[in-house]
């Protein structure tokens, strides 16, 4: 199966740092407190950002459904639980909306090439030339994917989520969590060889 080693050949979605946002910041938003809102949405905006981006695949589209959703957990702050930790519960809010997207979209999920070409990285001309054909390559195959497969994927390998962490965050049992991804990255596997990108190793990681 593909082992984490595709987050390194794909380079676009690395994990941002995990939020540090206070009990004290969460009760006071809870309250209405705008410059506290204000400090959870810094604290994981990016990450919020590269989850949105991983199941919809356009920047611009994952930008607007980031601000949706962070607008939609301020309304329904109310039945948020100060004592637990504020993503798991925001990403549900983002997650829907941005698979409810995904479903509206009549036309082919677009990728965002200005994305890969941010990421691309540096070197010369040539190296930048491959390294975002190859990129380009991997994310194709990625958007082959179901929503479903290509969200346990980017938690798993692009958010390096552990499987206790993604379980809270889908509800599902870790076990499911083991099994879903297995599938999705044999599926992902079959989609890059497609491509014609074979060379992505198989790993231990399995259900």
């Amino acid at each position: 199966m593909v082992n984490n080693r595709l987050a390194q050949i794909v380079g676009i979605m690395n994990r941002p740092d995990l939020e540090d946002v206070s009990r004290e910041t969460l009760i006071a938003w809870k309250k209405g407190d705008t410059a506290a809102f204000d400090a959870i949405v810094r604290a994981t905006m990016r990450r919020a950002y590269a989850v949105a981006l991983g199941i919809v695949g356009n920047a611009e589209d994952a930008r607007d459904l980031s601000q949706e959703a962070y607008m939609a957990a301020h309304r329904a702050r109310r039945s948020f639980d100060a004592d637990r930790p504020f993503f798991p519960w925001f990403y549900r809010v983002l997650r829907n909306r941005c698979l409810d997207y995904v479903k509206k979209r009549a036309r082919r999920m677009e990728i965002s090439l200005d994305v890969l070409e941010e990421r691309a990285g540096g070197g010369s001309a040539d190296d930048l030339l491959l390294g975002k054909e190859r990129i380009e390559t991997v994310w194709k195959a990625l958007f082959a994917l179901s929503p479903e497969h290509r969200e346990i994927i980017v938690l798993r390998n692009f958010q390096e989520l552990s499987y206790e962490e993604i379980s809270r965050i889908l509800g599902i049992p870790e076990g499911t969590v083991m099994s879903r991804l297995y599938y999705a990255r044999r599926a992902l596997l079959d989609a890059l060889h497609e491509q014609g990108l074979g060379s992505v190793d198989e790993g231990s990681d399995a259900p």
